[in-house]
């Protein structure tokens, strides 16, 4: 799994997007034993939170030192430091494992070993990502053309799986179906420029010309902005039951 996000943990703690309490409720009901949650790739533990409201235990990991160190504290939430194709968790052990926004950077393969080794008969796993997102018809052609032409070179291969809405990704559990998600927020400007600065892409554009791309996006939206925007993400969710 690679380490994209090590570099700037605070600004990804303060700026990314949350989702919404009904996608954990949803998650919940489809889990047969509410014991012990893996949530792997933790990042800030943005996930492991809602998860801690809904299990007893949550195990929440993540490559990156720096990200854990902005990780949200709670007394049933244990962080660890750990890749998520191979950990000292025992088998069996999960009712649920949730990767958020994370799985197209792991080692396919070698991760859902990990994951069937330590789900529980019956347990569920649940894929979840968000895409690009909308803001107004006037603003959203700047936006795709930023993402797709000004820093669509600098973004990873993985990331044309979140493009594909993680309809191509390998997911070998019996699968469940799921409603629509999606997640809205009403941000500033500046709040959805630290958001962009969180992207890979720009963080490497950066590192390989010494600019930073979002100050020419700013001037480009600055005049259709106003005081607010209502930002609206989709959600992508795969969920599937362990097969025995």
């Amino acid at each position: 799994m690679k380490d994209l996000f090590s570099s700037g943990s605070d600004r990804y703690a303060k700026f990314r997007p949350t989702y919404p309490d009904s996608l954990y409720e949803f998650i919940s009901t489809q889990a047969a034993h509410h014991n012990c949650a893996w949530d792997c790739a933790t990042g800030n533990g943005q996930v492991a939170r809602h998860l801690s409201r809904h299990f007893g235990e949550v195990q929440a990991t993540d490559i990156s030192a720096a990200q854990l160190s902005e990780a949200y504290p709670h007394p049933n939430i244990y962080y660890s430091a750990q890749p998520a194709e191979q950990t000292t968790f025992p088998d069996q052990h999960f009712d649920l494992v949730t990767i958020g926004q994370a799985i197209h950077w792991f080692d396919f393969d070698r991760f859902y070993l990990e994951a069937n080794r330590t789900l529980k008969t019956n347990g569920i796993i649940a894929v979840i990502g968000y895409g690009l997102h909308s803001v107004s018809p006037d603003i959203d052609p700047i936006i795709r053309q930023f993402y797709y032409e000004v820093i669509g070179p600098y973004w990873d291969p993985e990331r044309k799986y979140l493009d594909e809405k993680y309809q191509t990704i390998p997911f070998p559990f019996k699968e469940i179906a799921t409603p629509a998600f999606e997640c809205v927020f009403t941000w500033s400007r500046a709040h959805f420029l630290g958001y962009l600065r969180t992207w890979s892409a720009v963080k490497k554009f950066i590192d390989q010309n010494g600019s930073d791309p979002v100050n020419d996006l700013d001037r480009a939206i600055e005049p259709l902005w106003g005081t607010e925007q209502k930002i609206t993400f989709p959600i992508f969710l795969r969920l599937g039951r362990k097969m025995v």
